[in-house]
């Protein structure tokens, strides 16, 4: 590191602590000692124990369930960094909460991912890192620099592994056509889409497939999965349409009990997701899971480093 620059302090929340020491371990620097505790009442309660005036602060903390708690804790965090002088803050957010609350799709509801935005402006993060955002327009949501890196080259170098043949890439409903279509191009694999309708925020219904998947091994490609409804419906009408070996892949799995038990009765072979919430116990579940530390690592040190984090973008690069 030079010596001209200010000094990197990496904090860590209370939400994912094996990931914040997997990445303090890549980038070598050590986490700051912080006490991060709640009060009978449910507040919470931080003080940074050591200096960080005058420091570079990045303190990790993914906003997963329970995401009211994870998200205050964040706020909290940065309003002692920057109470504490910190010359600057960011939020590194492996997953972010509420990104799917982005519009108005019915009368008299919240943006709340701006709202959430806005919060963290407000708290004093001068910068936020995340990974794979619901919907990437949420970059506009804040009037800071945001940095997005891209769980892709991870997963995909887990997959490359297993050596597929006869791959199509699935997305499982047509809003994710876009990410399903950069992963099929990265395999060099064809595409397919399952079209759906959604019953309830819980359960949705498969109803046809488009494109060819007869005799093929499928990987169904999505952001984030809660209770695997959306997944199992597309394994389901994927198995009816012939399909041989279904995996399926996304970058947040933040899995709830129910999804634990579909998934097990399930068509799926494999799950593959990354760490960016803590790992499930999940027992007897197919699910891999592949670190982002490096990834979120190799991102904090650039941005320390005044360097550019789109090479971490590439498929096939070394960085991948």
């Amino acid at each position: 590191m030079s010596h001209d620059k200010f000094e990197m302090k990496l904090l860590a929340g209370s939400a994912h602590p094996e990931l914040a020491r997997e990445i303090a371990g890549y980038t070598g620097v050590s986490l700051v000692d912080t006490t991060v505790t709640t009060f009978p009442d449910g507040e919470s309660f931080v003080r940074i124990n050591e200096n960080i005036r005058g420091r570079d602060v990045f303190i990790i903390q993914p906003t997963c369930p329970p995401a009211n708690h994870n998200l205050m804790e964040l706020l909290i965090m940065v309003d002692a960094a920057r109470r504490a002088s910190a010359a600057r803050i960011t939020a590194v957010i492996p997953f972010f909460g509420y990104a799917r609350q982005d519009r108005k799709d019915q009368p008299r509801v919240p943006i709340t991912a701006k709202l959430v935005a806005n919060l963290l402006v407000a708290a004093g993060v001068n910068r936020v890192l995340t990974m794979d955002l619901h919907a990437q327009q949420l970059q506009g949501f804040f009037d800071i620099p945001m940095d997005h890196l891209y769980a892709a080259p991870v997963l995909i170098k887990y997959l490359r592994t297993k050596k597929l043949d006869d791959l199509v890439v699935v997305s499982p409903d047509v809003g994710g056509v876009k990410m399903a279509s950069a992963y099929a191009q990265a395999m060099k694999a064809n595409l397919a889409i399952v079209v759906k309708r959604r019953i309830s925020a819980s359960e949705t219904e498969a109803k046809y497939v488009i494109g060819e998947v007869q005799g093929k091994n499928v990987l169904i490609v999505d952001d984030i999965t809660e209770t695997a409804g959306t997944l199992l419906a597309a394994a389901k009408i994927l198995r009816s349409a012939g399909a041989a070996d279904i995996y399926a892949m996304v970058s947040h799995a933040v899995l709830t009990d129910i999804a634990a038990e579909r998934l097990r009765d399930s068509e799926i072979k494999e799950l593959i997701t990354t760490d960016s919430v803590p790992r499930p116990l999940l027992a007897g579940c197919p699910l891999q899971v592949c670190s982002v530390a490096a990834l979120m690592g190799e991102g904090i040190k650039r941005i320390h480093d005044d360097e550019s984090v789109t090479s971490l973008f590439e498929i096939n690069g070394q960085s991948a």
